[in-house]
């Protein structure tokens, strides 16, 4: 279990982490996300004792990591994939680290084929591809067998085989009860991946929920179609909703629920033949929970193709 408690951190009089708070409990696989500059890597090194925070603290297993004897038998972590001596083979950077913990070198091979980098065992670090470093890098996290994964950008770099790996790793991992932090910029495979989610920006937590009650609070929009369109848009439209005809006639609705639409589409004689709500995805409900929060955020116009709010198409 990871504990993070009132975590205050500040570099230079900005405040980079805010009175943060949250658990990362076993059995589950949590997607740590937030924008650029949110805190997430922060927060890591503080869990793991790089930094000294200003106020609150960061257990794991309820003990300062730097505590423990073994560290690494208690929580393996990815911080940097190209944190790595260049010159060093796969095997001995691991052997190197084993030695430093008490493993033994059986579980250096093991950790090596389970990583998918037996073949390259004796290369040189230095002439990996950024995928193999992250592989190599996820190694070293397992090497202990821990109890508690930490995480930090593990997808970098790797194909979507490796993806897929990574997933069903992450996955089992919390299947057998171990406790696994994770953060990612995407979303789409966090969505697959991920049953809870702690979102931060600007150092302050924003959701920590399991990952389809963050989907549920926001309904991205009702697919309606009518034999009227036209004439369904401006009744919506006068009730307060966002209506977009899409290329196939149907009518995109947001800021009116399913059964509102229903029952003005009834009140005006509209027959309707299709009325579904369309839940937000992990990414939609993302951008809308950390719009304020983002430090680098571009504009977009009508220049992309973007249609004016309320705009039926």
């Amino acid at each position: 279990m990871i504990e993070v408690s009132g975590l205050t951190m500040t570099y230079g009089g900005k405040v980079a982490v805010d009175d943060l708070s949250f658990t990362v409990r076993p059995g589950l696989v949590t997607g740590f996300l937030g924008p650029n500059g949110a805190g997430k890597s922060t927060t890591m090194r503080a869990v793991l004792g790089l930094e000294r925070p200003g106020a609150g603290k960061a257990l794991v297993n309820g003990r300062a990591y730097a505590s423990w004897p073994r560290p690494l038998r208690t929580m393996g972590a990815l911080l940097d994939a190209g944190a790595v001596h260049g010159g060093r083979s796969a095997h001995a950077h691991l052997a190197c680290l084993a030695r430093s913990n008490g493993i033994g070198r059986e579980r250096v091979d093991a950790v090596l084929g389970q990583v998918g980098l037996a073949g390259v065992a004796g290369r040189r670090i230095g002439g990996f591809s950024l995928g193999m470093r992250q592989r190599l890098g996820i190694g070293a996290a397992l090497l202990g067998d821990p109890a508690v994964l930490m995480l930090d950008e593990p997808l970098n770099g790797l194909d979507p085989e490796g993806i897929r790996w990574l997933r069903g790793l992450l996955r089992s991992l919390a299947a057998e009860g171990r406790t696994v932090l994770v953060s990612s910029h995407l979303m789409n495979e966090m969505a697959l991946t991920a049953d809870h989610v702690v979102v931060i920006g600007r150092g302050r937590l924003i959701a920590d929920c399991a990952m389809d009650v963050l989907a549920g609070r926001f309904q991205a929009e009702v697919l309606v179609r009518t034999p009227h369109p036209e004439r369904l848009a401006g009744v919506l439209r006068a009730h307060g909703a966002t209506v977009v005809r899409e290329d196939d006639g149907g009518l995109s609705v947001r800021d009116l629920d399913a059964a509102r639409i229903g029952v003005l589409a009834l009140s005006e004689g509209i027959a309707l033949a299709e009325l579904s709500p369309r839940g937000a995805s992990l990414e939609e409900a993302f951008m809308r929970l950390t719009e304020d929060s983002a430090e680098h955020r571009a504009e977009y116009g009508a220049e992309y193709g973007a249609a004016p709010k309320g705009a039926v198409r």
